[in-house]
């Protein structure tokens, strides 16, 4: 992304599959943060639970519930972005 957009260098983008749950990755990726001294810089959409933003400074994430993902593509958006597809087995799952 530093490449395309000076404010910041990582678009985090993932999806939740209702309110809660939104909720809970907002409170488990704050959590898991903190403990490495980072903190958000701005917070937005925490108490709609459709699109969540949480601005790191040199990373942003982006939460959203499938319809308002759907809707706003930021994938298509920033194509031109070069893309880390991350896939990590939850603890309860294992390796």
């Amino acid at each position: 992304m530093s490449d395309l957009l000076v404010v910041t260098d990582l678009f985090v983008i993932a999806t939740g599959s209702s309110r809660p749950h939104l909720r809970s990755m907002v409170d488990e990726i704050e959590r898991e943060l903190k403990t490495t001294g980072e903190h958000p810089l701005r917070r937005e959409g925490v108490e709609f639970g459709k699109w969540v933003l949480l601005d790191y400074g040199h990373f942003v994430v982006h939460l959203f519930d499938e319809e308002t993902r759907e809707l706003y593509d930021l994938e298509r958006l920033w194509a031109d972005a070069p893309r880390v597809e991350v896939s990590e087995k939850s603890p309860a799952t294992g390796p």
